[in-house]
């Protein structure tokens, strides 16, 4: 019996953290700003938090050589243009349309992990390439660039690419340093490099959506994500990966009863295939 409330416990947390970085969501389409300079303010507030965070741990900062520095580096614009251009998709269509494009990285991530680390390609992710492409094709019907959602799903698609992109170069890092000291060196990365759009913002505006710009960087980044790395003590990556495929749908939830927006059939239709592949994707290596 207790051993089974512990185990609910370890659920109940990455359920939570799942829900935390959902509201990314929401706030990037509530956040009334361009979406470079919202993604300054939340890495640039997320790192002070993350500093102070992994100082309190008495985490090192060390890197290990040049070439862990210069992939850290890339990481960290590679993560910058996946917030930069999922936000776009944001703003140019709905929270379900651009959290739903972006979730098509699981199965990028199978095409691009052989090129990259030179490991085998399995033939099965064919099919789940194409039933991905499927669902993308229900998300915008008509492939128009005169189409706001179809540019904002390329804009999702993109900000997949580079995510899967910064997670395939991430995953061999994770064995060497803590994921909150890696985390942090990209939000400067990030803050360094968006820093030049802060020249012509209004901070008169800024001013008066402080709080769920605070709430991003606090709640969403910090919190959020800092959950997510402490989930993986207590289950395996590919285990959390299938649970977190709820991270669309509760994205989904908070735009309906936050926003109204109610998402159509063809977006719904679309969103099933895209999640169907990624749950099958990660079910294949869960049995492995």
């Amino acid at each position: 019996m207790g051993e089974k409330k512990f185990q609910l416990k370890h659920v109940l947390e990455l359920n939570l953290a799942v829900l935390l970085i959902s509201t990314s969501g929401v706030l990037g389409r509530y956040i009334n700003l361009p979406a470079e300079q919202i993604i300054f303010l939340r890495a640039f507030l997320a790192v002070f938090l993350l500093y102070f965070y992994c100082r309190y741990k008495k985490l090192s900062f060390k890197i290990h050589g040049k070439k862990d520095l210069w992939i850290i580096l890339a990481c960290g614009v590679f993560f910058g243009i996946h917030w930069v251009t999922y936000f776009f998709a944001l703003k140019l269509s709905s929270v379900a349309i651009g959290m739903l494009s972006i979730y098509t990285y699981p199965v990028i991530t199978s095409f691009l992990e052989p090129l990259v680390l030179k490991t085998k390609f399995q033939k099965a992710h064919l099919a789940l390439g194409v039933l991905v492409l499927t669902g993308v094709y229900f998300l915008v019907p008509e492939v128009s660039f005169e189409n706001q959602h179809f540019i904002a799903v390329l804009f999702g698609v993109t900000s997949a690419f580079f995510y899967a992109l910064r997670n395939i170069l991430m995953k061999p890092k994770v064995e060497s340093y803590h994921g909150s000291v890696l985390m942090l060196y990209q939000l400067v990365i990030i803050t360094f490099m968006l820093s030049p759009v802060m020249f012509n913002a209004s901070f008169t505006a800024i001013s008066r959506q402080w709080m769920p710009i605070v709430f991003l960087a606090l709640v969403t980044t910090s919190i959020g994500h800092t959950l997510l790395l402490m989930s993986f003590r207590n289950f395996s990556a590919t285990t959390a990966s299938i649970m977190s495929s709820v991270q669309p749908i509760y994205g989904i939830l908070m735009g309906m009863l936050f926003l109204g927006e109610f998402p159509a059939w063809h977006t719904i239709i679309g969103g099933v295939l895209i999640l169907s592949a990624v749950v099958i994707e990660s079910a294949r290596h869960f049995k492995t």
